[in-house]
């Protein structure tokens, strides 16, 4: 479908990568991976026309159509957020700066009805269909460009970042969209879980080279290391023969009678050495993680606490309490209040009725989205990184920076020429170098890359604090929460549990909401148009499934209430026999009594067995 042959890329002198090639086949899909300013964006851009190659070439099958999603900044025009979804049918390469066409569109019922649960499914309400796109922020304005694409539902998707301003629920939508869909995929994406559950493909674009690997993720890790570790042991091998060799040449050199042989080995050592040296592994975060002090048990209690924008009332008698230790997470859909629930809890937000009850011996520090924090402009990251209360030795707040993105130089830039992710970036170095022991964390994956996300999620495991954190990034949510508050509307739901758990939990809590309406949810149903049908079928099996495990369970279990009647009138039977052991019918009762506890014995398994089969059902 399109083929990527000998693409060189430079910047101002700096090659960004030479030669590469690859190629991507009707259903593809593809994670591109590897570090900051490696080019990744930029081989979007050219797949996507959008910019030159200095050389190679990029070429489609004819008729084959592509679809661009930038990280960052589309346009937004006077067109409706309906229109711009509808706008992209029938082009043959679509980008986020395409001219709409939605007119000969809005005719089209079947494609105006995709658009819309597209649009839901992204987090749009009924009532943002007809505003204009300019009068959207620059997210909402991406989300909408995201749905012409999906509605036009390209031959090939190039998407970078898709997620990036995405919330929780759009996040898990997307992801069970894309799952469905025709398009074969070409993503760009610092979510680890995201990309373990879309791609089957893995690009690597480092060192000015590209390098291909089966599966996910994941395993794109396990296949990387062990490479790595090959190509190591090649290179001590290759050593090792070149310093056999040079022994020979060094000893020999100056004889007559061995100068030949001498320069023969020459010429080995210059045929075997074509092994460079492996670039070492980067290092992660290898450092004693300060621990903060033990607060006491209850860290924070809202009691009844109420709060409200105007008329609009976010949330009405809302009573949490925050034990020491737990690592809650804020999900649910953009608007719902995730944020403000987090300031409020932070204090930084007055309540506008109930109580708020901070715990004996909390230290709180509330990261935020917009956070900037004083620095001293005069100063130069470093300097700034080792400004704690317990300031860390200069070698472990080097390591800290370097995986946040400050390496070499960087951590001598002077602090007022970051920019507003840099400094974000560095407000977050040092919350980890000198934590609080109650953390509130607003989008902390912002301006991070993959590697800085395993980062900071290895650093926050040691972290013996509690904890209360939003965040759209699935893998973080996964490997840190150990319990959920889903917040949807007015309605805020616990779940005790980390992101499985809930996953589960509000998945069954849908499927019984949609049973008893008798009719499917359109948000909660991404379903490509390629899709639909066997999406339906797929509908229509489950409830099937889940009638015929009812009916199953039902059954076992008074099979099971039987058994255990049995089971007591023979144990009282049991119980008699061995009485009357000691009388003249000794005889009788004890070849009774053998009789009864063989039975006993056989209804205990029968027990249980269908004990274990209710619980498999």
């Amino acid at each position: 479908m399109l083929t990527v042959t000998g693409l060189s890329k430079a910047f101002g002198g700096d090659a960004l990568f030479q030669a590469i090639s690859f190629q991507v086949n009707p259903g593809d899909r593809i994670g591109l991976v590897g570090p900051n300013g490696a080019g990744k964006s930029t081989l979007l851009e050219i797949i996507g026309g959008l910019e030159e190659a200095d050389a190679g070439e990029v070429t489609r099958d004819r008729g084959a159509t592509l679809g661009y999603l930038p990280q960052e900044s589309a346009p937004a025009s006077a067109e409706t957020v309906l229109e711009m979804a509808l706008s992209g049918a029938g082009r043959d390469a679509l980008h986020a700066s395409g001219t709409p066409e939605a007119e000969d569109l809005i005719d089209d019922p079947a494609r105006e009805a995709e658009a819309k649960r597209i649009l839901r499914g992204l987090g749009f309400q009924q009532t943002d269909f007809g505003r204009e796109a300019r009068e959207l922020s620059g997210g909402w304005v991406m989300r909408a460009h995201l749905a012409r694409l999906l509605v036009s539902e390209p031959d090939l998707l190039l998407l970078d970042e898709p997620t990036n301003h995405l919330d929780f629920d759009s996040v898990t939508w997307l992801t069970q969209y894309l799952q469905s869909s025709r398009s074969a995929l070409l993503i760009i994406s610092h979510d680890r879980t995201f990309l373990n559950r879309l791609v089957t493909r893995i690009i690597e674009l480092e060192r000015g080279t590209l390098t291909q690997y089966k599966g996910d993720y994941d395993a794109y890790l396990g296949q990387k290391t062990a490479r790595r570790e090959q190509l190591a042991a090649a290179y001590r091998n290759q050593e090792r023969e070149v310093e056999r060799l040079q022994t020979f040449v060094d000893r020999f050199r100056a004889k007559a009678s061995k100068a030949s042989q001498a320069q023969s080995k020459l010429k080995q050592i210059e045929k075997i050495r074509t092994l460079d040296a492996p670039e070492a592994q980067a290092a992660g975060i290898a450092f004693q993680f300060p621990q903060p002090r033990r607060s006491g048990a209850e860290v924070l209690r809202l009691n009844r606490a109420g709060f409200n924008y105007g008329d609009r009332v976010l949330f009405r008698d809302l009573t949490l309490e925050i034990p020491r230790g737990q690592r809650l997470a804020l999900l649910g859909r953009n608007g719902t209040g995730k944020s403000t629930l987090l300031k409020l809890m932070a204090g930084s937000l007055p309540l506008s009725s109930g109580e708020r009850k901070v715990g004996h011996n909390v230290e709180l520090s509330y990261f935020s989205q917009q956070r900037m924090e004083m620095f001293h402009p005069d100063r130069i990251v470093l300097e700034e990184a080792l400004d704690l209360s317990r300031s860390p030795a200069e070698a472990a707040a080097r390591n800290v920076l370097g995986a946040f993105l400050f390496q070499g130089e960087d951590a001598f830039k002077p602090v007022s020429a970051l920019s507003g992710g840099e400094k974000s970036r560095l407000a977050l170095v040092k919350l980890l170098l000198d934590p609080p022991n109650f953390l509130l964390l607003d989008e902390p994956t912002t301006h991070l890359d993959i590697q800085s996300v395993e980062a900071l999620v290895a650093a926050l495991r040691q972290y013996d604090g509690t904890m209360v954190f939003v965040s759209h990034d699935l893998y973080l949510t996964q490997q840190l929460a150990t319990s959920v508050l889903y917040l949807d509307g007015e309605r805020v739901r616990f779940y005790p549990g980390g992101y499985e758990y809930f996953q589960d939990r509000l998945a069954a809590e849908r499927a019984d909401a949609e049973s008893a309406r008798g009719e499917p949810d359109p948000v909660e149903l991404p379903v490509s148009r390629g899709a639909r049908t066997s999406e339906k079928e797929r509908r229509r099996q489950e409830a099937e499934a889940r009638q015929e495990r009812s009916r199953r369970r039902k059954a076992l279990e008074e099979q099971l209430s039987r058994v255990e009647a049995e089971i007591l009138e023979l144990e009282d039977r049991q119980k008699s026999l061995i009485d009357r052991l000691q009388a003249a019918d000794a005889g009788r009762a004890a070849l009774e009594l053998a009789q009864v506890t063989g039975t006993l014995k056989q209804l205990t398994a029968q027990w249980d067995e269908l004990a274990e089969a209710i619980q498999e059902v």
